[in-house]
């Protein structure tokens, strides 16, 4: 029979574990510093706090946020916006659907629970877009477009090309202006903050910018029902996504350091991190010569796990290989925290809040 050789842990430098005793915490940010030293998603929580905690003292970094799913829906917007006003958050890339949502709490309008004695064919019927549990009314929507409409018949960028980066910042003015309630746009307008939609024509705002480029081509009510398709759908908006791209990368290639806080996956997080490779191609196909940077915090919050090989579910690790991150052992460090973000996320931020206040 073969014999085991028992260790004791602490000789071979293991970390030792503490029992979460709540008698003993006395802060949001002791509860989470404290599910550091447990296990499994705690621990997690844990770690992610720690990395965003010594991210945020750092003066040379630039923390990049990006968000996607319905977290504005579920009330977590006026999180977002903590994070740009303290100086945390000093980029975001969202999804345009985000923002839009977003875009209704601002200006006064509300989301409700979704009566579940409803059917969906009910609820269409009645004006209700039914996001799992709660709902977005079509007139909100309605409003958003009336808001929308108004920049773009208010101003035009200097060039006359909007960007998603552009047409953020004017809304954010527009909404800053006028004392519009708290908002990402509004924050991020105030904090000096770039906010990209990268999907841009994925959601209501690119909807409604769409609407406006065929509302200008056709301002005669008299006669619209009777164009064709082509003549309908001929009209293109002003607006050009390279320009968000180059601006994005201006902005971290102007960073000493970089770190990413990533609620959810998709597009926003895809989008910001292959800045690194855009930097290496720039350098490596076309013969010039940059500094390439990599993300050298970075905390994620999602539930797709990685096995489904989509990008929302990839690991930090994976990113290394990508060049989009740097390797632990040259300083990267990052947590990814296998969870609903709507339950970890108000944990997170207000243990961090706490901690910077100290």
């Amino acid at each position: 029979m073969m014999s085991r050789d028992l260790h004791d842990g602490a000789s071979d430098g293991l970390t030792p574990l503490d029992s979460l005793d709540l008698g003993t915490t006395e802060s949001f940010s002791d509860l989470v510093r404290a599910m550091g030293k447990t296990s499994f998603a705690g621990r997690k929580l844990g770690e992610a706090f720690e990395i965003l905690a010594d991210a945020a003292r750092n003066d040379s970094c630039r923390m990049v946020l990006t968000v996607s799913g319905a977290m504005t829906v579920a009330k977590q917007g006026l999180i977002l916006c903590d994070l740009i006003d303290r100086g945390i958050a000093r980029c975001v890339v969202a999804t345009g659907a985000l923002i839009a949502h977003g875009l209704t709490e601002s200006i006064g309008l509300l989301h409700f629970r979704c009566d579940p004695n409803r059917s969906d064919a009910t609820l269409y019927r009645e004006g209700y877009n039914r996001i799992y549990d709660t709902v977005e009314m079509e007139a909100n929507l309605n409003d958003v477009a009336s808001l929308i409409k108004s920049v773009l018949d208010a101003e035009a960028p200097p060039d006359g090309i909007w960007s998603s980066a552009r047409l953020c910042r004017a809304i954010g003015r527009h909404l800053s202006e006028r004392g519009e309630g708290r908002g990402i746009l509004r924050s991020a307008y105030e904090q000096n903050v770039p906010v990209f939609i990268p999907a841009m024509t994925d959601s209501e705002i690119g909807l409604d910018m769409a609407l406006w480029a065929i509302d200008k081509a056709h301002p005669e009510t008299k006669g619209r029902s009777s164009l064709t398709l082509e003549e309908i759908f001929s009209s293109v908006p002003p607006f050009n996504p390279f320009l968000d791209l180059v601006q994005y990368a201006r902005f971290i290639g102007e960073s000493d350091e970089l770190g990413i806080l990533t609620i959810g996956g998709g597009v926003p997080r895809n989008w910001s991190q292959q800045v690194s490779p855009f930097f290496d191609l720039v350098c490596n196909r076309l013969g010039m010569s940059l500094r390439v940077p990599r993300f050298r915090y970075g905390v994620r919050i999602c539930p797709e796990p990685v096995h489904w090989g989509g990008l929302s579910g990839s690991t930090y690790s994976e990113g290394v290989s990508w060049g989009k991150f740097l390797p632990p052992e040259e300083g990267g460090r990052f947590a990814e925290v296998f969870a609903d973000a709507t339950v970890v996320l108000p944990l997170l931020a207000k243990a961090l809040f706490e901690e910077l206040d100290r």
